[in-house]
């Protein structure tokens, strides 16, 4: 282990020397040499988490609960951020009770707020459908002072309540939230109100609704115009299309307050639910008082549910009253092409739309770009748009964009690419799984690029990643088939 030891360690310069390793026990052995090296010296908490990710990034449960417990002892100051990776960890590899003890011992941590552990745990046990262990989960652990905040916990709670068709359960939860001293959020509102429409619970829906007129009277629409479209959007599926027509009325002459300017003339004559739709949308968006937040919140509704005409509509009544489209627009159609196969447009929002709208792109954006060019097989294209990313000042590929980029190569049969993006990833020091690797090497033996598929099995091995016996067997008989081919060939001449 050849590394040159500073005069002085600080925890900063270890966090650096540990990320550059790419054997993880490596990296955990300069962790722990550096108490004895340095008597001086004391770990904090930037440092367990960099060793406690990558542990857990590489597998190495076994050491990433004794870097745990150590933390523990050292009684350093560490961040919420630590624990939720670990419970990710565990929740993968199927080891729900050790999740369950390391939360249970979070009291026992320097840590002074837990509440995305705790909602992080929620969410892993509600999507395993353990509802009674979720109950019971809430009310040992949502009253405690480390739990700031329990909107987000309830409305997990709500939506998995909704999931099962029982949206009554989840109102009556809804409406426990101010004895609780929680204040409903958006989110709130919307999961609640899904729920209902979805078990045709039009009367409580309904109500739900007028109970938020208030919130219109004071501040307008804004992203509450979703909630409100749920609702009428329900009702027309349903056939209740003039109940619709009459909330819709409703719903415009709280927020426009001014009777003058109440549209009187709204009327609809028909029974076609998707033209009845079509008008209730375009009210919503024409017939209101105008915001950026109630245009971003429809025209993302809209692309989320696929719906592009329509959110284009949005955009374009947007650009006429004067407001540019948002970056979380521009992520929401982007994403929205790619899903739907339209990838050459998508492309085209990036390199001309965003620009003329003076709309830098970040990283979430180009790696969006990056998936739906590979899932369309154009997996070279994609990797233009990485040294687009290197090129922004701030910006910096993160290993999901690495992992999509080597795969989508390895399916275009692209495997000299690939293993050049692999090399560039490890340089980022980012750890690519067992998977990955096997892709990459399987392919190389595939190209006659035997040589280059041994030294991916190397560099598993100094990582300390045991290869799969499928992998030698693949990577022997494709040596041993080579070798035997040579020595025909020499033979024959």
């Amino acid at each position: 282990m050849n590394i040159r030891w500073p005069r002085i360690l600080t925890p900063t310069h270890l966090s650096q020397f540990i990320r550059k390793q790419k054997n993880p026990i490596t990296a955990l052995q300069l962790f722990n040499d550096a108490k004895s090296r340095y008597p001086n010296y004391h770990h904090n908490g930037p440092v367990y988490a960099t060793i406690i990710s990558i542990l857990a990034n590489t597998g190495r449960l076994t050491e990433m609960k004794q870097v745990i417990d150590q933390m523990k002892d050292d009684s350093c100051e560490c961040k919420d951020s630590v624990f939720v990776t670990a419970i990710k960890t565990y929740a993968k590899a199927g080891l729900l009770d050790e999740a369950f003890s390391l939360f249970k011992t979070l009291g026992q941590f320097n840590c002074v707020n837990y509440t995305e552990s705790f909602n992080t745990l929620l969410r892993i046990v509600l999507n395993e459908y353990k509802l009674d262990v979720a109950h019971r989960l809430f009310l040992e652990n949502s009253y405690g002072w480390e739990v700031k905040y329990r909107v987000g916990s309830l409305n997990l709670l709500m939506d998995a309540l909704c999931k099962i068709n029982r949206s009554d359960l989840a109102l009556m939860v809804f409406q426990e939230m101010n004895f609780q001293c929680c204040y409903p959020n958006r989110a709130s509102y919307i999961t609640v109100m899904r729920g209902l429409c979805k078990d045709k619970r039009w009367n409580e829906a309904i109500h739900l609704l007028y109970s938020m007129l208030w919130r219109i009277s004071q501040k307008g629409s804004g992203g509450d115009i979703i909630i409100y479209r749920t609702l009428l959007d329900a009702l027309c599926d349903d056939g209740q299309i003039e109940e619709a027509i009459l909330i819709l009325r409703k719903v415009l002459k709280k927020e426009l307050r001014a009777p003058k300017r109440f549209p009187y003339q709204l009327e609809f004559n028909g029974n076609d639910v998707e033209a009845a739709k079509v008008f209730i949308n375009e009210a919503l968006i024409s017939s209101g008082i105008p915001s950026l937040t109630s245009y971003t919140a429809m025209a993302i509704d809209f692309y989320s549910k696929d719906k592009i005409d329509e959110a284009d509509k949005v955009l374009d009544i947007m650009s006429r009253r004067g407001f540019r489209p948002s970056l979380l627009i521009y992520e929401a159609k982007v994403a929205a092409l790619c899903r739907n196969g339209k990838v050459n447009e998508a492309m085209k929002v990036i390199d001309e739309e965003m620009v003329e709208g003076n709309c830098v792109p970040t990283v979430k954006m180009y790696k969006i770009a990056v998936k739906g060019l590979c899932d369309d097989g154009k997996s070279e294209m994609a990797v233009g748009y990485l040294d687009k990313i290197r090129k922004k000042v701030g910006c910096v590929a993160d290993k999901e964009t690495y992992n999509l980029l080597v795969n989508g190569l390895c399916l275009d049969a692209k495997y000299i690419d690939a293993s050049r993006i692999l090399e560039e990833m490890l340089n980022e020091s980012y750890w690519p799984c067992n998977e990955t690797y096997y892709r990459v090497i399987k392919g190389l033996c595939s190209v006659g690029r035997q040589y280059d598929a041994v030294m991916w099995l190397e560099e598993m091995v100094s990582q300390d990643k045991m290869p799969s016996p499928c992998l030698w067997d693949l990577l022997v008989h494709s040596v041993c088939s080579d070798v035997t081919k040579t020595d025909i060939s020499f033979y024959l001449n």
